[in-house]
């Protein structure tokens, strides 16, 4: 799965081009990046100052998407085509870029997390998709104007780096929460809220390198068991401060509220 991504990659070190020989992908200069035995490879060059989700934490985000709850994030994001490169920065296990693949049957897809675990299960997730570990802070593993879109929902976003391997025809997609995002649960038992000010930093961060083309809110209630609303809460960062003996013990109805922006490179 990673031999199509190959031609748009190149060496975290030296910026040279990258070629399989066996488990690994080397540059020119004798740079070597191992292939982990479940697919992706390590693009990392070097520690990580964080490693992401947790093993428990994917597992809850697999098992919350693969029941569809979040299905309309990624026809929202799918409703868009790509012929080429598509980037998922911040690909979690991968959902939103296969489903983005699928409609887009001449893109190739490349995933990028600093969670094992979640590279683990994204380097699996559609045929044509590759998975590799790197900081989105840091340097991008992609050469420059090689990328047709790039996929960013709930992930940091590194502006520079976007617009340097985006082609200058291409799109940044960024999904972000809407203020009323899971407002019942926030409410209820202290989940982490929404910043206020999250769309105002989000268009600060990316203006002096892309101009906001579209946005639009998407909203649905979900009607979730009390498993599922355990799921939900143990995805996300509130997993770590809110004690699951708390949350409900029956059906909930939560809003889901997501601002999908549309932004191209200046």
């Amino acid at each position: 799965m990673i031999d199509g991504a190959i031609p748009f990659l190149w060496c975290p070190v030296c910026r040279e081009p990258l070629s399989r020989q066996e488990r690994a992908l080397r540059c020119p200069r004798r740079h070597s990046f191992d292939m982990a035995r479940q697919g992706y490879v390590d693009l990392s060059a070097g520690r990580l100052p964080h490693t992401g989700d947790t093993a428990e934490m994917v597992a809850d985000r697999a098992a919350f998407l693969s029941a569809g709850h979040y299905r309309f994030i990624a026809e929202a994001l799918a409703a868009h085509r790509a012929e080429g490169l598509v980037v998922d920065a911040g690909t979690g296990t991968g959902d939103y870029l296969a489903h983005f693949l699928e409609g887009s049957p001449d893109a190739t897809g490349l995933g990028l997390d600093v969670s094992k675990p979640a590279l683990r299960r994204a380097a699996k997730a559609h045929p044509r998709a590759a998975a590799a570990l790197t900081d989105l802070w840091r340097p991008l593993p992609v050469a420059d104007a090689t990328t047709a879109v790039i996929l960013n929902v709930f992930a940091p976003r590194n502006g520079p780096e976007y617009r340097r391997i985006l082609r200058p025809d291409g799109l940044l997609l960024v999904v972000t929460p809407a203020a009323d995002h899971l407002t019942e649960l926030i409410t209820a038992y202290g989940l982490i809220q929404v910043d206020p000010e999250k769309a105002a930093r989000v268009s600060g961060s990316l203006g002096e390198h892309f101009t906001l083309d579209a946005a639009a809110t998407h909203r649905r209630e979900l009607r979730l068991t009390a498993g599922e609303t355990r799921t939900l809460v143990g995805m996300t960062p509130s997993a770590r401060h809110v004690p699951m003996g708390d949350l409900p013990g029956h059906d909930v109805t939560v809003t889901a509220a997501v601002e999908v922006a549309v932004y191209r490179p200046r």
